[in-house]
């Protein structure tokens, strides 16, 4: 048996090993330290490839990864706060003012300060970025029909990344109130 041989059939095991395993505290240090066992891995690589086909796929409506999100929340809730997008989409004011003003440099949104309040700017989609929506329909069909999953498992596994990202944010929280309590600073 070959060297690679002995390797592979002894990530063979670790894997079936691993499945066996329930507990964290079950498994062994030097398991955590391998890359294929990283679950930020897994969604890092994953995120990569999406970001692929959506380039692909968002090539016609002449719109990045980021500008569709924007535009498919406006679409959703039509005109906004800056603030609450950003909120929606978890982007800092440093980001997205960038992605706003690239928008409305193609005619897709408008931005406006607020009468009430100026430090306050609302976006909504224009004409063009209203009409742009029809053409994006066929956006998500192909994302749904790369992924090899059926709509059943692409619900599921939406529901899962989304339970993932609130036991992020909530042990996140927990660890920023442990730093605060410690006088760590961030």
């Amino acid at each position: 048996m070959a060297n690679g041989d002995v390797h592979e059939a002894r990530d063979v095991r670790d894997v079936r090993d691993a499945r066996d395993v329930q507990d964290v505290r079950d498994v062994r240090d030097e398991d955590f330290l391998r890359l294929d066992h990283q679950i930020c891995f897994s969604l890092h690589a994953a995120t990569r490839a999406f970001n692929g086909v959506y380039r692909t796929a968002l090539k016609d409506l002449g719109l990045t990864y980021p500008q569709y999100l924007v535009m498919l929340v406006l679409w959703e809730d039509g005109e906004l706060p800056v603030k609450r997008i950003g909120e929606r989409l978890r982007l800092d004011s440093g980001t997205l003012s960038p992605l706003l003003k690239r928008l409305e440099a193609t005619g897709y949104v408008e931005r406006r300060r607020s009468a009430d309040d100026e430090r306050s700017v609302t976006v909504r989609p224009t004409g063009e970025g209203a009409a742009l929506r029809d053409r994006a329909v066929g956006v998500y069909r192909a994302i749904a029909g790369a992924t090899g999953l059926d709509l059943d498992e692409v619900r599921d596994l939406r529901a899962r990344l989304i339970a993932l990202t609130e036991a992020l944010d909530g042990a996140q929280s927990d660890l920023d109130a442990s730093a605060s309590a410690c006088g760590v600073a961030e």
